[in-house]
């Protein structure tokens, strides 16, 4: 079914700008938005689940440019939609799920800072969804004559049962008092503190009085007292994406199972009933999943947990596990994206498309030849080559799409950041050696 919903100038150029530097846009993504129904169908059972206060956990695997982000990014805006707060991040060096040197603390403080809403879909959501509780707060201490501090207990008293809630609500306790009295600075303090933006426990003390802070042991605690505090305030829950999750792929042997037990945990929680009202997507490549060497095959409680239903295979796609594959698109999904494409290009404009749709099937016949498979296995550098394409005929009327294939200059999908082209790993913030002595020679 053809899309026919408005482009606006504004997508027409977040998209088409976005998808030649190779990466996803932030606007307009249904614009573009080709196949993996069955992968959007299972997924979205997950966010009806949170918001009913369950808890959901996906790995989302495929090769570079085969879509995960499109995907995640696609998800964050439904979960969006379906009233879930969202908060996302990409993992790298610095940003890890388990560290010692701050990295987790880190990664915890890009999440909140990203944290977007339906009334805030760009993020920087969170202290307004606090000043929101605590309105309503205000409101309820009125209506039934009790103190703020009775009312903002009492609606609290959910995160005292988990890990770390007893600090956490007491630092939401003192941001409403400090609003209620306008207390700016107080404000700021504990604001500060739930970002994670403190890094010793004597520098919390000092601003706020706090004796316990979010270190890099308290990442994973504080998303699910995250959580269930966004329930509290009304919204569905919470859906955690984070993307670039290779990255744990060259970590050194002992970061790398540090991370991997973080995994473990929160997979655990959602398996067992343990966690509410919070869903996790994570997006890696096929190496990052099934290497037995450095992957999280590598770890033994893992692979049982992640490993694929052998009887999913031919073609059949079972949603139902924790690993989503992305499978290949097919050559009717690529024409049908560069057809997409082409209206988004041309959005705004009257007449006859562009190009006629010769032009796409010949476009299509030409990456074949150049890239094989990989023109719809990882559809990135198609889409920016067909990008180009069009910005050469839209800027030089007078040349002929024939006439530009044969010049079209199209390489295999490649990453610097591949896990498998890095033969060193990082380990506390150190390029070291591989500890496997895989390289060792006599």
């Amino acid at each position: 079914m053809s899309d026919t919903s408005e482009i606006t100038p504004q997508e027409r150029d977040a998209i088409v700008q976005a998808l030649r530097a190779g990466v996803v846009p932030r606007l307009g993504l249904h614009h573009i938005q080709v196949g993996r129904a069955r992968e959007l169908e299972a997924v979205i059972g997950d966010l009806d689940r949170v918001a009913c206060g369950g808890a959901a956990l996906r790995f989302v695997i495929g090769q570079y440019g085969a879509g995960k982000t499109l995907l995640l990014n696609l998800l964050r805006l439904i979960a969006l939609e379906r009233d879930l707060a969202v908060v996302c991040a990409d993992l790298g060096p610095s940003r890890r799920l388990h560290a010692k040197g701050g990295e987790a603390r880190l990664l915890y403080g890009d999440l909140v800072a990203s944290m977007a809403t339906r009334a805030m879909p760009e993020g920087g959501a969170l202290s307004s969804v606090i000043e929101h509780f605590v309105s309503v707060s205000l409101g309820e201490a009125q209506r039934r004559k009790l103190s703020l501090s009775e009312v903002v207990d009492g609606r609290l008293n959910p995160l005292h049962e988990l890990p770390f809630g007893y600090a956490f609500a007491d630092v939401l306790a003192r941001y409403a008092l400090a609003f209620e009295s306008g207390d700016r600075a107080g404000k700021t303090a504990a604001m500060r503190w739930l970002r994670g933006e403190y890094s010793t426990r004597a520098e919390a003390r000092a601003a706020l009085g706090a004796r316990e802070f979010i270190d890099d042991g308290r990442l994973y605690d504080g998303l699910k007292l995250l959580a269930r505090f966004v329930a509290i305030c009304g919204y569905g829950g919470l859906l955690v994406a984070l993307d670039e999750m290779v990255n744990l792929y060259k970590l050194g042997s002992h970061a790398r199972a540090a991370n991997h037990e973080q995994l473990l945990h929160a997979l655990n929680d959602v398996l067992q009933g343990r966690a509410a009202h919070i869903g996790f997507l994570l997006g890696g490549t096929p190496e990052f999943l099934t290497d037995r060497r450095r992957g999280l095959y590598s770890y033994p409680a893992l692979e049982s947990r992640l490993a694929q239903n052998r009887f999913a295979r031919d073609g059949r796609f079972d949603g139902s596990g924790p690993v989503i594959p992305l499978e290949n698109l097919t050559p009717e999904h690529l024409f049908i994206l560069l057809t997409k494409i082409r209206r988004v290009f041309g959005a705004g404009k009257t007449g006859a498309p562009i190009v006629p749709d010769e032009a796409l099937v010949r476009f299509m016949e030409y990456c074949s030849t150049k890239l094989g498979e990989a023109y719809f296995r990882t559809p990135r550098q198609t889409v920016t080559a067909f990008i180009n394409f069009l910005s050469v005929i839209e800027q030089n009327p007078q040349t002929h799409w024939q006439d530009l294939l044969g010049g079209v200059d199209i390489a295999p999908e490649t990453s610097s950041s591949s896990a498998t082209s890095d033969s060193k790993e990082i380990e506390a913030g150190f390029t070291v050696q591989d500890d496997d002595l895989v390289g060792f020679r006599l």
